[in-house]
């Protein structure tokens, strides 16, 4: 019978394809792989909320305190010395070529299953790795945080082109956004579509196309806003008929015209009005309307790039009247 690669004929390449491919009983299952990724994740979190990083820190530090490093370091000085002397050996040459020979046998039956073996342990955890990685980065994304830079200069100056912040998505589940909170969200402009893909990019952050923007929480549901000049000119927000004080706002506001969102208006329930702190230079509320509560990303808490600018959040508190129930326009 005529060879058909190497020196296999066809129902021997056939055959060693079933070998390779057949699920040893040692192999664990996708479901098992599956369950043990997902307490890998558990593990993960836990290690983080409970603490526990806490010890191995203090081992970290006792490491290096009491100079443990050093005898790691001889170690390792060592191993290099005697793999350089192996490399200069006889040793390494009969090796060498013993591995070469391995290589550039004829391709057998035998050959090629030990072979496809190998490859396929590879790649086996290669798309493992792959999984854990992205079931990883979508659970820490959606019940954690992720990071977030900053594009445009809408929040200048709490907020300046290339800042990197953090974003908590935590408290989404237990409590509501509240005033004076830098929040990210999707925009009414951004349509967000729900088909497996495009919720994947979103999860992930992976090709995600969808348009956010990060803007100062200012009205809440109930309150009555109004935008508009006092009696020198200069804007201002209205709360419940009061002049919301906003110091970090250090530019003068674009006028409000007749097409603008600038009230005065009752805010629905489930609704925000979103202001950017440069209220001169800010594609906002005033522009687009409210903001539905389920475009909400997460709540921005800390800037940490540049290193120089490193700062938390803090809350605002505002002297607000408490909201009527017979709020009138």
């Amino acid at each position: 019978m005529s060879k058909f690669i190497g020196e296999m004929t066809y129902d021997e390449f056939i055959d060693a394809l079933k070998i390779i491919l057949k699920t040893d009983e040692e192999e664990k299952s996708f479901k098992d792989k599956c369950r043990e990724s997902i307490n890998e994740i558990i593990d993960f979190v836990k290690y983080f909320v409970l603490f526990q990083f806490v010890k191995d820190i203090f081992d970290l530090v006792k490491y290096i305190v009491t100079f443990t490093f050093l005898k790691d370091i001889i170690d390792f000085i060592k191993k290099t010395v005697n793999f350089l002397i192996y490399l200069c050996s006889p040793d390494f040459a009969r090796d060498f070529k013993q591995k070469k020979d391995e290589f550039f046998c004829p391709l057998t039956k035998e050959v090629f299953i030990r072979r496809g073996k190998k490859v396929k342990a590879f790649w086996g955890e290669v798309v493992d790795t792959v999984i854990f990685v992205i079931i990883m980065v979508i659970m820490i994304r959606y019940f954690i945080g992720e990071i977030r830079w900053i594009p445009s200069l809408s929040m200048y100056p709490t907020l300046d082109i290339k800042d990197r912040i953090f974003v908590e998505r935590y408290s989404r589940f237990y409590d509501n956004p509240k005033r004076g909170d830098i929040m990210i969200f999707y925009p009414p402009s951004t349509k967000l579509s729900n088909d497996a893909w495009s919720m994947f990019k979103r999860l992930t952050g992976f090709w995600c196309t969808d348009d956010a923007y990060v803007k100062r929480l200012i009205g809440l549901p109930g309150d009555k806003y109004e935008i508009k000049p006092d009696d020198e000119g200069n804007y201002h927000v209205y709360i419940n008929d009061k002049i919301l004080e906003e110091d970090y706002v250090k530019s003068d506001y674009s006028e409000c015209t007749f097409e603008m969102n600038c009230g005065p208006a009752i805010i629905p329930e489930n609704q925000y009005l979103m202001l950017g702190d440069n209220r001169g230079n800010s594609q906002d509320g005033r522009y687009w309307g409210l903001l539905p509560k389920e475009r909400f990303i997460g709540r921005a808490t800390f800037r940490f790039w540049p290193l120089g600018r490193m700062t938390r959040f803090k809350h605002v508190d505002y002297d607000v009247p408490k909201q009527s129930e017979d709020n009138q326009i």
